[in-house]
């Protein structure tokens, strides 16, 4: 399996005891204890997701101790005024190969943003993106800044991820005030309704969004999975040392045909990264 959102590093800078820190050795064992074979490990350098920060050289360093088990993304703050030179460089010098996680407090269509957009399109990068209104990457229900842009940024492969990327599974997304929306989902949500139109768009099961996503309605998830799974990508999220990750389970356990489980555990991946 290949856990396509993985983090490590400081991101408990407070000392909390309920969440240990991962270093790369760690984060290691966690993936051997779990079944795990190979994570993309995805940097934050934006401030505004509210944890710490893991550094472009961090993943790097990581990933030079485990070549076989990490593959490393680019990360760089649309605020930050050498962004561009330090993707180019992330890219072009040092082996990573997408971006993101791009979780930063600007508007999904900033003009900031776009500018980031227009490089990692022109090197036709995948991107790890995640929405969580109001304050990361915002848009509003039914994702109408999101649609623009997969038209106007063609090349990237947009992985989405996050509370407000998943509640766009439902029809009636945006009536229910909390991240994780319960209860049935209604169809005519955006993610069918995007996926059907734009090719490039792909979706990152991580997180308690996406296993919310797949798990709040079993009479919906069937259909969803036969229609998507080859834009369908499993991710764990992990950032500490002592998380559930249920999706891990669900990824083994949930019925479906091997060919569909084992594109949306590797298969998908590969193709996506160029792995073979």
């Amino acid at each position: 399996m290949i856990d396509f959102h993985a983090h490590m590093g400081f991101l408990n800078r407070e000392g909390r005891a309920d969440r240990p820190n991962l270093n790369a050795d760690g984060l290691v064992a966690l993936m051997d204890a779990r079944g795990l074979d190979q994570a993309v490990l995805l940097p934050l350098e934006s401030p505004d997701w509210g944890g710490g920060y893991l550094l472009n050289e961090e993943c790097l360093a990581a990933r030079d101790k485990y070549p076989d088990r990490f593959i490393v993304f680019a990360c760089a703050d649309p605020r930050y005024p050498l962004a561009s030179k330090m993707i180019d460089h992330m890219v072009r010098n040092c082996g990573c190969v997408g971006f993101g996680e791009h979780v930063n407090g600007l508007p999904l269509d900033d003009p900031l943003n776009k500018q980031l957009y227009a490089q990692v399109n022109e090197l036709g990068l995948p991107m790890v993106f995640e929405i969580a209104r109001p304050r990361i990457c915002f848009d509003e229900p039914h994702l109408p800044r999101l649609e623009k842009l997969l038209a106007e940024f063609p090349r990237i492969k947009w992985v989405g991820h996050g509370p407000h990327f998943w509640s766009a599974i439902s029809g009636e997304d945006g009536t229910q005030q909390r991240p994780y929306p319960q209860g049935t989902i209604t169809p005519g949500g955006a993610i069918d309704r995007l996926m059907d139109r734009f090719d490039n768009l792909y979706a990152d099961l991580s997180g308690m969004s996406g296993y919310n996503a797949m798990t709040r309605d079993p009479d919906f998830t069937p259909g969803f999975i036969e229609r998507r799974w080859r834009r369908l990508l499993f991710g764990t999220d992990v950032c500490y040392g002592n998380e559930k990750l249920p999706i891990i389970e669900w990824m083994r356990q949930t019925p479906m045909d091997e060919t569909v489980r084992s594109a949306i555990a590797e298969g998908n991946a590969r193709k996506l990264l160029g792995l073979g």
